[in-house]
């Protein structure tokens, strides 16, 4: 076991290889991996952030910046594609760093969902905190990272009891939750009368059901997320030319905010099974309700009747029907169970756990 559970860490937070840390093409793991970073570092951790060339946040610690080819996402791929190491790739690159360096931290932090980082965890002479981002989308990801659940017992983690069942070694998985720096937030007690979607703009977060709802119910809805798939976004542009919407862009936390305060609530209309939802506790931080499809993580945020609406994947109909309900919703108690379940600080306790734990499973001892 760990002589001195409160000795402070040296971290290592090797970011996704997808895109730099704020270009929004990493979604939800850059914005997890700066929040996380911040709140070791308050907690005495030191941080240093790996990533890609040209990655930016605000975070007061070390970026290395690795140059080269980006990976293309594993959520484009389907579940039989052979998994290629691109010529001068990032990814390699980024774990030639960690392979050379490796002795000047505690324990490394992926936040990759890729195939190389699980394979070269058994070369590495520290153990290795994988963070999963997504659920099973690959049978070759679902047999690596089966392989170092086995061997490296408590070093696989998961947002979701949802995501963990995905995969065939749920069990093994350890459950994490997310958290958001509150203070970030704004409640709105007095919203205007529009709706917000937030999220990349790609087929499988299901846009076109939430402008559908929108036309059908006349209320306008304010569109933010990256825009990844530019014909998936002209072709409902095409088929909802009458429909009461306005894309935002791919907006700071602080612009996005100001406008999510303000809507009557926020619509999740995923298509496949999201690992977390973390722009469900960004709605709740500000006191709006969330409509979400009953799948996934967001099911496990929201508290049907009380903080949003449950609604049946793909039934507009009954998103509809929610959203002429979100008035009979306390905005209040979205608010507060923000602050009880997903602030930084209670998401901060159970990752430090985590990596202590994972410490105190190895041979491995704290150097001061």
């Amino acid at each position: 076991m760990v002589a001195a559970q409160f000795n402070p860490l040296r971290l290592l937070f090797a970011s996704t290889p997808v895109g730099a840390i704020g270009s929004g093409i990493g979604g939800g793991v850059e914005f997890i991996l700066q929040n996380l970073a911040r709140e070791m570092i308050l907690r005495g951790h030191k941080v240093d952030i790996l990533a890609p060339e040209g990655s930016t946040t605000e975070v007061d610690c070390p970026i290395i910046e690795i140059t080269g080819e980006l990976q293309t996402s594993m959520q484009q791929l389907n579940r039989d594609t052979q998994i290629l190491i691109i010529s001068n790739s990032i990814l390699t690159r980024m774990w030639e760093f960690i392979g050379k360096e490796q002795s000047n931290y505690h324990l490394i932090v992926n936040f990759a969902y890729d195939w190389l980082p699980f394979y070269l965890s058994p070369f590495i002479n520290i153990p290795v905190a994988h963070l999963v981002s997504m659920g099973s989308l690959s049978k070759v990801m679902d047999e690596i990272l089966e392989k170092i659940s086995i061997r490296f017992p408590g070093t696989i983690a998961v947002y979701t009891k949802a995501q963990a069942e995905t995969f065939p070694f749920a069990s093994r998985c350890r459950i994490v939750g997310n958290g958001i720096d509150l203070k970030d937030y704004q409640y709105c007690d007095k919203p205007d009368d529009y709706l917000v979607w937030i999220a990349r703009i790609s087929p499988e977060k299901g846009l076109e059901d939430a402008v559908e709802a929108a036309k059908n119910t006349g209320i306008p809805l304010k569109i933010m997320g990256l825009l990844q798939d530019k014909s998936y976004w002209e072709s409902i542009q095409q088929n909802y030319l009458d429909a009461p919407v306005e894309y935002l862009g791919f907006l700071p936390v602080r612009e996005m905010q100001l406008v999510l305060r303000r809507s009557r609530g926020y619509l999740m209309t995923h298509r496949w099974s999201e690992a977390f939802g973390m722009t469900a506790i960004q709605s709740l931080a500000c006191g709006v309700p969330v409509i979400t499809y009953d799948k996934g993580g967001p099911a496990e945020i929201v508290r049907h009747g009380q903080t949003g609406w449950l609604v049946e994947s793909g039934n507009v109909a009954e998103l509809v029907k929610a959203i002429n309900n979100l008035d009979k919703l306390d905005r209040l108690a979205c608010r507060q169970q923000a602050e009880a379940e997903y602030s930084i600080q209670v998401y901060g306790n159970l990752m430090e756990n985590w990596f202590y734990d994972i410490l105190g499973q190895t041979s491995y001892s704290l150097r001061s």
